[in-house]
């Protein structure tokens, strides 16, 4: 658990800001009763075949920034995931 800039027990963030959760479940929860997920879905697919490329060389990077991690380690967890569901989400569109 941290503190505050005043010295305090930060009891909101630490293992995990608890409110926060509370408030993007209860955001995400309502969005998906709401019926706008297929709308935002067909939104956000790639427009073109060069945006879809650029999105999976993205997407690839990211992942191997997240393999990586601070101590040296590389975390192969995140490649098996992204092979599990194919390298690019989005191509079944």
């Amino acid at each position: 658990m941290g503190t505050t800039t005043n010295g305090t027990p930060d009891k909101v963030h630490g293992e995990g800001n608890y409110e926060a959760t509370r408030q993007y479940n209860r955001a995400t929860k309502e969005f998906v009763e709401s019926g706008r997920v297929e709308e935002a879905a067909r939104d956000a697919a790639p427009r073109s075949p060069e945006e879809a490329r650029a999105m999976r060389e993205a997407e690839r990077a990211a992942l191997l920034r997240a393999k990586h991690q601070p101590d040296g380690t590389v975390d192969d967890t995140m490649e098996g995931d992204a092979a599990q569901r194919g390298t690019n989400s989005r191509s079944s569109r």
